[in-house]
């Protein structure tokens, strides 16, 4: 799995959607979803920028190095000590 694969993945799921709804939204079939996904195949820059729209992620995470995305319940700041 390819960087960028591995964060479209992590920012969907985060998103709380499937990868068909993903490709509803950017109007590709779920395979390319997939593919994108396995890092078999790896999307244009007109494409990651339809994905950060759609995922409300920047494109810049999308194209960095691995993210980690912690899931929902963790990302807020903890106030008790």
């Amino acid at each position: 799995m390819t960087a960028i694969g591995h964060n479209i993945k992590m920012c969907r799921e985060r998103a709380g959607i499937s990868q068909e709804e993903l490709a509803l939204k950017i109007r590709v079939g779920t395979q390319t979803i997939q593919r994108y996904e396995s890092g078999e195949q790896t999307p244009k820059l007109q494409t990651i920028m339809k994905i950060s729209t759609a995922l409300d992620v920047p494109a810049s995470e999308l194209m960095g190095e691995v993210y980690y995305a912690a899931p929902p319940e963790l990302d807020q700041k903890s106030t008790s000590v």
